[in-house]
């Protein structure tokens, strides 16, 4: 199952949807957060399953994207609707998944033409977000990138708690503290293909993520297992 969290993406839905058609997945679920312009319209009329949730925040959006999946749905992919991943990569992931991980990352940073699309916050945000985890649980990781595939059952085990920009590190640090096995794969990403971003299109937005994703670890970092 794919879960795209979108807010007034209408400018790359359609491509986004249109490329996860060539794969053979259990179904597409779009969670739409509060969009007015044609996102909604166009994600029904490529077909994908449409959510509502009015609570704004990206962790809301995957969490609400997560109820209620049939019991069949092993796995869940999270892919971002701005059409900046590059899912005809996907088979990768899906290699990966049959190896036994139960976690797999795409990570921007391993390929130069990648990580030149990021900007100078994202890196300096990663690097720092992964050095931190690596220090308090033993795990690298070199990217808190939106594509992500992750084992239904892990995934439960994980007890997702923020709603909000931290949801990425937030899952990273509890599979680091859980010992999931994890696996960062090399993606392509692109310039977004429309619309404006929610984090770094802003020097705001890039403040209040940096804060939020910072004070996520602080707060697992202290605790004495990852749920408590």
């Amino acid at each position: 199952m794919v879960i795209i969290p979108a807010l007034n993406e209408e400018a790359s839905i359609s491509g986004v949807l249109s490329t996860l058609r060539a794969w053979p997945l259990a179904g597409v679920r779009v969670v739409d957060n509060g969009s007015n312009d044609k996102t909604i319209a166009i994600a029904e009329d490529k077909g994908a399953e449409v959510i509502r949730e009015s609570i704004r925040g990206y962790g809301s959006a995957c969490w609400t994207g997560m109820q209620h999946l049939p019991e069949s749905i092993e796995w869940i992919l999270f892919c971002d609707a701005d059409g900046c991943d590059d899912l005809w990569g996907l088979a990768s992931f899906f290699s990966a998944a049959a190896e036994g991980n139960d976690l797999i990352l795409g990570n921007r940073n391993l390929l130069p033409q990648s990580r030149a699309s990021l900007t100078w916050p994202q890196r300096f945000g990663n690097a720092l977000a992964g050095w931190l985890i690596w220090l308090r649980w033993g795990t690298r990781f070199g990217d808190l990138g939106p594509l992500r595939l992750v084992r239904r059952t892990s995934m439960e085990e994980l007890q997702m708690e923020d709603r909000g920009f931290g949801w990425t590190v937030e899952m990273q640090a509890k599979a680091a503290a859980l010992k999931l096995k994890t696996r960062e794969i090399p993606v392509s990403y692109f310039p977004r293909r429309g619309g404006k971003s929610k984090i770094s299109g802003t020097l705001s937005g890039t403040i209040k993520a940096g804060s939020v994703i910072l004070g996520t670890l602080a707060k697992l970092w202290l605790r004495k297992t990852p749920h408590v």
